[in-house]
């Protein structure tokens, strides 16, 4: 674990990440097995109205206003492989505001570039009292990663408290690349709060 007396590492969060076991809390209609064979999703609630979520999740929007969602952040925008085909017309029959980030998951992606823009869109459906699924294709790197970055910039958190309070409810797993930035960007924000 990273001290107040060192920077922050990339290894300190990816220990972070392996050492805290998810619990599972099931959502609105997964405690009913039906419900869960016809929605056929995959989201968890990491942070009072912020869900994190996978492809699953993002498609299904009567399950989405069901539960209450009025933002979606899809950290995975494209059609190739491994990315999240919607856009904000996907979304308009049913009002949900929407953004989205065209990255890759891989170590080498700058998603360092979007956690300003990404976390001011949290924060915008969460003060005004909405709920925002922040998904990608499978629902553990790139939307894990902005989901920290939102903690760390918008509730003062850590980094190593931020990965720790997502990987509580989810079983996150930002890769090498992501953890390496998201360590940068506690090192900026603990000099400039004056704590490193």
């Amino acid at each position: 674990m990273a001290s107040s007396r060192r920077p922050t590492t990339a290894q300190d969060l990816l220990r972070t990440v392996q050492s805290i076991e998810p619990e599972y809390k099931p959502l609105p209609g997964y405690e009913n097995k039906e419900m869960m064979t016809r929605f056929g999703l995959c989201m968890d609630e990491c942070y009072p109205g912020l869900y994190i979520g996978d492809i699953g999740a993002a498609k299904n929007k009567e399950y989405l206003k069901m539960v209450g969602v009025t933002h979606v952040l899809n950290t995975a925008q494209g059609n190739k492989f491994a990315m999240v085909d919607t856009e904000a017309d996907y979304y308009n029959d049913v009002g949900i505001r929407y953004k989205g980030l065209k990255l890759l998951d891989v170590p080498s992606a700058n998603i360092a570039q979007h956690f300003e823009d990404g976390a001011n869109f949290i924060e915008e459906a969460l003060s005004n009292g909405g709920k925002v699924l922040v998904h990608c294709f499978m629902g553990i790197s790139r939307s894990a990663t902005i989901a920290c970055a939102f903690l760390m910039l918008k509730r003062n958190m850590g980094a190593i408290e931020a990965i720790s309070t997502l990987r509580k409810n989810r079983a996150i797993y930002p890769n090498d690349g992501f953890l390496s930035q998201l360590a940068d960007l506690d090192n900026r924000l603990r000099s400039e709060r004056g704590t490193l």
